[in-house]
């Protein structure tokens, strides 16, 4: 039984395992990393020798870590080597192990957006759905929020109803976007957990942003992740993105990066405070954003073609379409949820 995982900006780990009586009889670890002294290899593999196939990744990797003891471990963690394991007996997936579908479809309203996320998720949670990236297409100016924040604390509502921005919640949590149609680009990712498996939050976010970066790069844009949700540029912050983990067992991952960017009518309705500007080590929101536009030239359709393109090329897709039961149940729940006036002051 064989195993891999690509440890994102770092190297790859390779798991072969044997297993006899629900037991790993035998453990082989390998990759393209380093490790000093050598001989830590060895421990490693006779520590994870003799365990239940179904040991925790936490379990894992910890016993990992003391049996590398004082070894350098070089463009891998003990992290990489448990879910490598994992992934080996089963209890975890790789992108290779998956299709998925890609979705490019028409503008939708904003509360359509936030009912359709939810949907696909679930769709993929209940198996109805294979795994998907979605590739938004905005209806009208938005300010989206997150799933924790306050409504006033995050919008000026006056300025949004001057400029005709519509506000909606999402069930992510995260900060406030804004965005408007032809200067954002906006995309989802519905996986199943078990892509994610053993990773946290924290570790998940680099994980599934690696492939956009990939497009960056392709595109010429030194981009890189920062911690915990930001996609940036020695330019400047490119975009931002949320997540939110289903208990049905899929997660949404989503990001919103910004194209072109009117930063004065942003800043007239979102409430950035000085606490999170500090945060960001600069004192104006001005120059907290470098859109892709100034970045790259090129056109937001060429950007989203070179996204589609760079995605095709690193796993297996087919291009796809919102079914009329997704439509359906998305409809339903903006009549029940995103579009209702409870859902959008659930944190006044």
């Amino acid at each position: 039984m064989h195993g891999e995982y690509k440890v994102p900006g770092g190297k790859l780990v390779a798991a072969d395992v044997e297993v006899e009586q629900g037991r790993l009889t035998t453990v082989r670890i390998s990759g393209d990393f380093f490790l000093e002294p050598d001989d830590a290899l060895e421990r490693i593999d006779a520590a994870l020798t003799g365990l239940a196939v179904d040991t925790p990744v936490d379990r894992l990797s910890e016993l990992v870590s003391v049996a590398a003891g004082e070894a350098r471990m070089i463009g891998f963690t003990p992290d990489a080597v448990a879910i490598a394991v994992r992934r080996a007996v089963g209890r975890a997936t790789g992108w290779a192990d998956h299709t998925f579908d890609i979705i490019h479809g028409g503008a939708e309203t904003p509360p359509m957006q936030m009912a359709l996320d939810q949907v696909l998720a679930e769709a993929v949670a209940d198996g109805t759905r294979a795994p998907t990236l979605r590739i938004w297409e905005w209806e009208r100016p938005t300010v989206v929020i997150g799933s924790f924040q306050s409504l006033r604390n995050e919008v000026d509502t006056d300025a949004a109803v001057a400029y005709g921005v519509t506000v909606v919640r999402r069930i992510s949590g995260g900060g406030a976007m804004f965005i408007e149609p032809g200067n954002t680009i906006t995309y989802s990712l519905y996986v199943p957990a078990s892509l994610v498996e053993g990773l946290s939050f924290e570790r998940s976010y680099a994980f599934l942003d690696d492939w956009v970066l990939g497009a960056l790069h392709g595109l010429g844009i030194d981009a890189s992740y920062v911690p915990l949700n930001d996609i940036a540029s020695p330019a400047g912050k490119i975009g931002g993105a949320a997540q939110k983990r289903l208990a049905a067992g899929s997660v949404l991952h989503h990001a919103t990066m910004a194209y072109d960017i009117d930063a004065d009518k942003m800043l007239q309705v979102l409430r950035i405070g000085r606490e999170k500007l500090s945060d960001k080590g600069t004192k104006s929101a001005n120059k907290r954003v470098d859109p892709l536009r100034s970045q790259t030239g090129l056109s937001r359709a060429a950007i989203i073609e070179a996204y589609k393109d760079h995605f095709r090329s690193r796993y297996d897709t087919k291009d796809a379409e919102i079914g009329a039961d997704e439509r359906d149940r998305a409809e339903q729940l903006v009549k029940e949820k995103f579009g209702t006036t409870e859902w959008l002051h659930r944190v006044p």
